[in-house]
């Protein structure tokens, strides 16, 4: 569905992807994750369009994305940290985001209902905590039924019961078999999620493994400590 061929990025003399190569398959629920300054935001900014890579590919679905800017409304994108006009209420913002897509698609509001935010349709953005500003951005993400779904921290700000309620719907929409990323620092809230790891590290991938895969070749249980396994290794 993604794939990635030699992709690199320079912003000045500074490397942030060095000849990166991936393929992301439907039907799975892939996490990116690596630590900070390692390319993850790059990457996904580089496949939503956002940045220019230095060299390389991307293609979706089998085409270039530089000839099909189309492609992006199948992604459904949620930022780590949402930013939104302060003067508009989160209903106008929503209306905003449809008029914008003018999608046919079924709309899903699922997430809507499960936040319960109807109640606070009419609030404006600047009053909101960033815990229910975090809920708008998962809303909208979710909201056109899109074949990919690029989740950046996104139980970060969210209190306990609306981070099971996504992490209920992300588990949903995997057995859709949509493609799913997420980045997250929280490698203890994606042991019932992830299918997949890709580990990156000063812009490059150092491994991209399945689940079974990593915990067969490190004898670990928890994904934590199978990938902080595989890194004492890789330093020896």
């Amino acid at each position: 569905m993604i794939e990635i061929n030699a992709l690199s990025k320079n912003f000045g003399k500074l490397k942030v992807l060095n000849n990166v190569h991936l393929t992301c398959n439907k039907g799975e629920c892939i996490a990116l994750i690596g630590p900070n300054g390692c390319g993850k935001t790059t990457l996904i900014k580089s496949i939503l369009g956002m940045v220019i890579p230095t060299g390389g590919t991307i293609k979706f679905q089998g085409n270039f994305i530089t000839t099909n800017h189309a492609y992006r409304n199948h992604i459904g994108y949620m930022p780590q940290i949402g930013r939104y006009p302060d003067n508009m209420t989160i209903g106008q913002i929503i209306e905003m985001v449809k008029e914008i897509r003018k999608s046919d698609s079924f709309l899903d509001e699922d997430l809507m209902q499960a936040f319960d935010l109807k109640n606070l349709i009419n609030k404006r953005m600047s009053t909101l905590s960033g815990g229910t500003t975090q809920k708008v951005s998962a809303i909208l993400a979710f909201l056109f039924n899109p074949d990919v779904l690029i989740l950046d921290e996104p139980t970060a700000g969210l209190d306990p019961l609306a981070s099971e309620l996504l992490k209920e719907k992300i588990i949903l929409e995997k057995k859709k078999g949509k493609l799913i990323l997420i980045t997250s620092h929280l490698l203890s809230e994606l042991d019932d999620l992830i299918t997949q790891i890709i580990f990156m590290q000063d812009g490059t991938v150092k491994f991209h493994k399945t689940v079974e895969d990593l915990k067969l070749t490190t004898g670990e249980e928890r994904i934590s400590k199978a990938i902080a396994k595989i890194l004492k290794e890789q330093k020896q």
